[in-house]
């Protein structure tokens, strides 16, 4: 069974070939990083707009680089939740036009279903029930997967998702967008145990996350150093200023008011320390918990290689089976909607015409 599956919940246009929800055809992605670099983080409006400038082209190549034609798909398969209204919408609209002039069958994919999906398609041999966290930009979800479709969120973020934090952590240590893959990146260079962030728990949500506190930590350690580096300067100033009076203002607040004498690698490693305990002690304690010994990753954040490490050390030391998909399958595309739409299509899953897009859609 084939299956044309379509992705553009946010700032990547996506399109896939999926054989039997395991194998990938074709998985095309075009990306619009380097448009949004400019801004500092995604700007929807834009991102529309490109989705729109770029998306049949992507469904053609989809279908080219597959060796199959339209008529050989059996469902059309589209991501329509949760995401940015404008970018599920020319997603949505491109998938219901196809169904219909191709007279197939439509089946709307819940995004999230997607992520934790492409572990199907990296280990075959994974099976339901299983726990998987699922961490994004917008999404931070602790997820039973009870079998093929069927979903109980157990743990949620309270505020910022892990992803969010990220990019608004790199953006105050002057790394700019996108975060996580910068964040990762120099916090190799840097120490993990340099600087103790907080470690937030939800009291009676054991599962839950927070992770609005980590990034005002951060944020307040930052401006506590620059305010360290401000007296230093002034109190150098003063000295300066009795020695040699006509140089005192030129060198005053030299150096105050940047990052130049913050160890930015231990501020990322000390910071995504914290981030990542969070993470991987909850979903050990819901396996703990719940009794379940097989544990998976999804979304963007999984990429992280440190998150990846701790959770498969975590997993080994407790004799869980671990599944992590490739990287190229964490961040947002659409073999993983082709890998959840067929489960969806066989449980008979259609959607009409009146498919709209969901920007707050719930899983399960």
């Amino acid at each position: 069974m084939y299956l044309l599956a379509i992705e553009s919940s946010c700032d990547e246009t996506a399109a896939a070939v999926v054989e039997d929800g395991r194998r990938v055809l074709s998985n095309i992605i075009a990306s619009q990083i380097e448009t949004h670099k400019l801004y500092g983080g995604v700007v929807p409006e834009i991102a529309s707009r490109k989705h729109i400038e770029v998306i049949n082209q992507v469904i053609d190549e989809a279908l080219t680089e597959s060796g199959k034609s339209l008529d050989d798909m059996e469902a059309i398969c589209v991501t329509y939740g949760p995401g940015l209204v404008g970018a599920l919408l020319v997603g949505v609209g491109a998938a219901k036009a196809l169904a219909y002039a191709a007279d197939k069958p439509l089946v709307g994919v819940h995004h999230i279903e997607g992520h934790i999906s492409a572990n199907y398609i990296a280990h075959e041999e994974l099976e339901p029930p299983f726990i998987c966290l699922v961490a994004s930009g917008g999404h931070s979800n602790l997820v039973l997967v009870r079998d093929y479709g069927e979903y109980e969120v157990i743990g949620r973020t309270h505020d910022d998702a892990a992803g969010e934090a990220f990019d608004k952590v790199a953006r105050a240590i002057g790394l700019g967008y996108p975060g996580g893959p910068k964040i990762d990146a120099l916090a190799k260079e840097g120490d993990p145990t340099a600087i103790e962030f907080p470690r937030a728990s939800i009291e009676g949500s054991v599962y839950d996350f927070s992770f609005s506190g980590v990034k005002s930590a951060v944020l307040n350690y930052l401006n506590a150093e620059r305010m360290k580096q401000k007296v230093r300067a002034d109190q150098e100033a003063r000295t300066a200023d009795e020695v040699h009076p006509e140089s005192a203002m030129s060198y005053k607040y030299a150096g105050a008011d940047d990052l130049a004498g913050i160890n930015r690698a231990d501020v990322a490693a000390s910071f995504q320390a914290a981030v990542v305990d969070v993470l991987v002690s909850h979903t050990m304690l819901a396996a703990e918990n719940l009794g379940i010994d097989k544990i998976a990753l999804a979304g963007g954040v999984a990429c992280n290689s440190a998150l990846r490490s701790a959770m498969e050390e975590a997993c080994a030391e407790r004799k869980y089976r671990f599944f992590m998909p490739p990287p190229i399958l964490c961040t947002d595309n659409a073999a993983m909607i082709g890998a959840a739409g067929y489960h969806e299509y066989l449980k008979g899953v259609r959607h009409g015409w009146d498919l709209n897009a969901v920007p707050d859609l719930k899983l399960g």
